[in-house]
């Protein structure tokens, strides 16, 4: 199957019991680990629709336009993709919304529209933007202040504009932004479903690491794992030796040999909500010098849940972290051997999401909110150690989605 309909059922199925009975006893015997979730309502994405128009009246905006993508799926259901046939929704700030989309996806939008709306289709040989423009016409929104959602590609705005001249355009991150940085209980425990997954699979994969095997064959079994324990949209990044001191990583495919220093970055998603965990692990015998880095860098996470407190704003958890580093002697800032990235960033529907952990970041930290947790210590041309758990915050404080590991030789919990 192919297409977001073939990926939405797959990744349904995967979440159900349907699937159990085709996996292995292993993969059976951690899954039924896993804790539940169930699929965002009718009523939530209603819910959020509302807020969302209150929002543009507040600001005076007359409507948001959002082409597919994670927005796409947070106000309206529908999972599709990007390409060159434009597939977006205008949400007016009064009424239900117009969906546009090729006359032959129309059949798929409809079955994966969870919301109130208008459904209009363009035929290969027309313009999707001129439906757009006659709607908002229509609405009499087409003098007045469009919302553009911050990742819709210019050629869609262009194409509006250049058929309603006296249209003004604004961003749309602050209204959008405002209703996604704070999750409902039901996508936290989505999320927290997919860390469970994850950390399965990292489990049953580090079971299987052998001597010779590259990053490409360690993620190569990750994948299979994060499938095989229900996660959708799964990615993984195995850097072995120097290439670990690469926050993303090298080009380079060296071999595990003993001593070997392992780090993994790997991402899946249960119903579009993601879990993005990171470990690093020695093959064989760790050094002196990489459990003293491993502890250093679990510190530094402590020392992030301990900054990140309601009403605190954001970059001063990265601040935090970074001070404490640099008494290390790490840094000083972003210098390596030291943190050469942020400390952290939002996570949902999409792996990286508003606001980050970074300094400077004035937003203050409120209940709902979720980071990744990562303040990873590199040494260039020799290793890093990162360790990567997420967060959501609480009326209490920050809450871990999964438990970072304790000590380098006990790398997966």
């Amino acid at each position: 199957m192919t297409g977001a309909v073939a990926r939405r059922d797959l990744l349904r199925g995967a979440v159900g019991s349907g699937v159990m009975a085709a996996l292995p006893s292993t993969a059976r015997a951690a899954t039924s680990t896993l804790s539940v979730a169930t699929s965002i309502s009718r009523r939530e994405r209603e819910g959020r629709l509302r807020r969302l128009q209150a929002e543009l009246r507040r600001r005076n905006l007359a409507a948001l336009l959002v082409e597919a993508g994670a927005s796409l799926v947070y106000f309206t259901g529908i999972d599709w993709w990007r390409s060159e046939r434009t597939t977006a929704a205008v949400i007016p700030a009064d009424g239900p919304i117009l969906v546009v989309t090729p006359f032959f996806e129309e059949p798929s939008i409809r079955e994966m529209l969870d919301v109130p709306g208008d459904v209009r289709v363009w035929q290969e040989d027309e313009s999707p933007f001129r439906l757009i423009a006659d709607w908002l016409l229509a609405h009499k929104a087409g003098s007045g202040m469009l919302a553009i959602e911050e990742t819709t590609r210019f050629f869609v705005v262009e194409g509006v504009r250049r058929l309603l001249p006296d249209l003004a355009t604004v961003s749309g991150a602050a209204p959008v932004n405002a209703l996604r940085m704070i999750k409902s209980p039901a996508e936290i425990a989505l999320m927290q479903r997919a860390n469970d997954i994850m950390i399965a699979a990292y489990r049953a994969t580090h079971a299987q690491v052998q001597a010779g095997m590259t990053g490409d064959d360690i993620n190569a079994i990750m994948l299979r794992e994060i499938a095989a324990n229900g996660g959708q949209r799964g990615s993984s990044s195995a850097q072995v030796g120097p290439g670990s001191a690469l926050p993303h990583g090298s080009k380079e495919r060296l071999r595990l040999t003993d001593g070997s220093v392992v780090l993994m970055d790997c991402v899946c998603t249960v119903e579009g909500y993601h879990a993005d965990i990171s470990r690093t692990f020695v093959f064989g015998e760790a050094t002196a010098e990489q459990h003293r880095v491993f502890r250093a860098m679990r510190q530094g996470m402590a020392v992030a849940m301990e900054a990140a407190k309601v009403g605190a704003p954001a970059g001063s958890v990265d601040d935090a972290v970074r001070a404490f580093y640099e008494k290390l002697g790490y840094g000083p800032r972003y210098t390596l051997p030291g943190l050469s990235h942020r400390t952290g960033h939002g996570i949902g529907l999409d792996v990286h999401e508003p606001v980050n952990l970074v300094h400077g970041e004035a937003t203050p930290l409120a209940p709902g909110m979720c980071f990744s947790n990562e303040p990873g210590l590199y040494l260039p041309g020799r290793f890093g150690i990162r360790i990567e758990d997420c967060f959501y915050m609480t009326d209490g404080g920050p809450h871990f989605f999964t438990q970072p590991p304790p000590s380098l030789d006990t790398p997966f919990g």
